[in-house]
């Protein structure tokens, strides 16, 4: 593997990323292991976002590295057009029972962007199916993060991500965030206040009839906007008013599957079951890309009484790869083997108590957490939105500890592997860059 730098870094345009702050003074990673990146010039950063939020089990896992390396030796690629392999159909069993059986059928994609696109485009294609073919509208919220395809991107409510791509998919509208800082400052888990604003929905249905609506989808923990945790009561306020008017629930649990919230799923820590869930990140670990829509049985059932013959024309050429498929099964087993959200929920409150200890510190006027991710929201700079966070994020790098920042808002999340030790070291370098923050 090359450790050294690159000769050139003109040629790759970076997603996300100030290209040209970057490339004027480059953090390179070159090898992980556990808790820990390495960089180019072998200094140690303590992982505190697990990578893009996708490193549950910690990097360069034993099982799931073996796992890939035999599985690219015995088939590095097979169609799932028409025929299939063995992998991915015990996987999506696995992935069944993981959800406890609340879900029918998985389909496979790439990413959490694809998995968006997929579950959007299944639920006007169900509506069609059983003859409600005028449900055409989706049903996205303020602030939301739903990937960058066409479709995510129209349901998605992150200003950033959307003005510079045209008008988007028609028939789409979107329920109001749920950030309150003037009632729910400081909470920890779901915070108080809020959770009528669920009630918007109705307010939607009035407008546009509920004939119209086809889906509502939505981060049970808005993760990429900056760790919005919803209020007591709003989930399952959704869940009621869906019911009511034959609209499909769809969780968008990208970031928060996979051991998250120290539950299998968000929606098992909220105790409300949405029609479709959208996963990646977490399900291979980090190691393949992947992501999964689960569905309900009802939904994919409606499909299969259609005439013999293709029932769903959509789909990837790497749907099911047999690399993510390994890496999948693996990081599963590594889950129940290693009691991976057992230690989760067991350095939760640790955790918690942590982030809430740093209430005082200069410009931090809102801490919230839920789970085993944290968001840590910065007094803006006059005139520069987002300048305090990103200055942050470059002297925490310098002082090896990687955090994610978005606006004014840093979000942590670190691996799922991670012990009291780590915490302290996280939260102790990050409270030393606050208190020396401009």
């Amino acid at each position: 593997m090359n450790e050294s730098r690159p000769t050139s870094m003109s040629a790759f345009w970076m997603p996300f990323t100030n290209n040209r702050d970057f490339k004027a003074s480059p953090r390179l990673l070159v090898s992980a292991e556990g808790m820990y990146y390495k960089d180019v010039d072998g200094n140690s950063v303590l992982d505190g976002t697990a990578g893009l939020w996708c490193v549950p089990c910690g990097h360069a896992q034993p099982r799931i590295t073996q796992a890939v390396s035999e599985m690219v030796g015995q088939l590095d690629f097979a169609p799932t057009f028409q025929m299939g392999h063995p992998a991915a159909f015990d996987l999506a069993e696995q992935l069944m029972e993981y959800t406890g059986h609340k879900f029918g059928h998985v389909f496979y994609t790439n990413s959490g962007s694809e998995a968006v696109d997929t579950a959007l485009k299944m639920a006007l294609a169900y509506h069609k199916a059983r003859g409600e073919g005028g449900r055409t509208r989706l049903i996205g919220r303020e602030r939301g993060y739903h990937g960058v395809g066409f479709g995510g991107l129209s349901v998605g409510g992150i200003g950033n991500n959307r003005k510079s791509f045209g008008p988007l998919l028609p028939g789409v509208d979107h329920l109001p965030h749920t950030h309150n800082l003037s009632k729910n400052a400081f909470s920890r888990g779901e915070p108080e206040f809020g959770a009528e604003l669920a009630d918007e929905l109705e307010r939607l249905v009035t407008l546009h009839d509920a004939s119209t609506i086809a889906a509502v989808i939505i981060e049970p923990v808005a993760g990429s906007t900056g760790v919005l945790v919803p209020p007591k009561g709003y989930l399952k306020r959704l869940r009621e008013i869906c019911d009511k008017h034959g609209i499909l629930l769809i969780f968008d649990e990208v970031i928060t599957g996979f051991g998250r919230l120290c539950t299998p799923f968000a929606s098992d820590y909220f105790g409300v079951e949405p029609d479709m869930m959208t996963t990646a990140k977490g399900l291979t670990n980090g190691v393949v890309p992947m992501g999964a829509v689960f569905s309900k049985r009802f939904i994919h059932d409606v499909f299969m009484e259609a005439p013999a013959g293709i029932e769903l024309f959509h789909g990837y050429t790497y749907s099911g790869h047999p690399l993510a498929c390994a890496a999948s099964l693996a990081t599963l087993a590594v889950f129940r083997e290693q009691s991976i959200i057992e230690n989760a929920t067991s350095l939760q409150p640790y955790f918690e108590d942590a982030l809430h200890s740093l209430r005082d510190l200069p410009h931090v006027i809102d801490l919230r957490s839920i789970g085993l991710v944290a968001g840590i929201e910065l007094a803006p700079i006059a005139g520069k939105p987002g300048a305090r966070a990103y200055s942050a994020f470059k002297k925490a790098f310098a002082d090896g500890i990687l955090i994610r920042v978005t606006g004014d808002i840093i979000a942590l999340s670190p691996p799922l592997i991670l012990s009291k030790q780590h915490i302290d070291e996280l939260f102790g370098k990050l409270a030393n860059v606050l208190k020396n923050l401009d």
